[in-house]
């Protein structure tokens, strides 16, 4: 199954659950995602494997980096009207506190949404959503669904 097959199949049921499980990493970092309302929620289960500093003990700040990413990717290939995979070009990550050995969300924000670029927003954190525990500003190289079909 491809990733448009999954991806239709999974808007189509509501169910996105199966496409995080698609693809290996996600399944590493334990993520599962759920909606609030018409907001996507993106959540890491925390797993001793996911600490980088067993002395405090804190999350490892590229589990966080890649939670924050895979929100971003997530919300897009949720929202937008893509075909293909976006591709990160930059990802600027400003970790504001330890992440604690628990659960941990995030949630994405398109910021602006171009005809092959798109800037997105995220924000992570763990009980308290007034409490983040990092951001991220992301953009990403999108192909819109009419630019794709006449390239193919």
């Amino acid at each position: 199954m491809t990733l448009v097959e999954r991806l239709n199949a999974a808007k189509q049921s509501g169910d996105y659950q199966a496409l995080l499980d698609a693809v290996p990493y996600s399944k590493f970092l334990g993520l599962t995602s759920h909606f609030e309302g018409d907001v996507l929620i993106t959540t890491m289960r925390y797993a001793d494997h996911l600490i980088g500093n067993p002395a405090l003990p804190a999350l490892h700040g590229g589990t966080v980096g890649a939670l924050l990413e895979s929100a971003a990717i997530f919300e897009l290939l949720v929202r937008a009207e893509t075909v293909v995979l976006p591709k990160t070009i930059t990802l600027t990550v400003d970790y504001l506190r330890s992440g604690r050995p628990q659960d941990t969300h995030a949630r994405a924000f398109v910021t602006r949404q171009g005809r092959r670029v798109t800037n997105v927003r995220v924000e992570a954190w763990q009980e308290d959503r007034s409490k983040l525990i990092a951001a991220a500003a992301a953009i990403f190289l999108v192909k819109p669904e009419e630019a794709a079909a006449t390239s193919s």
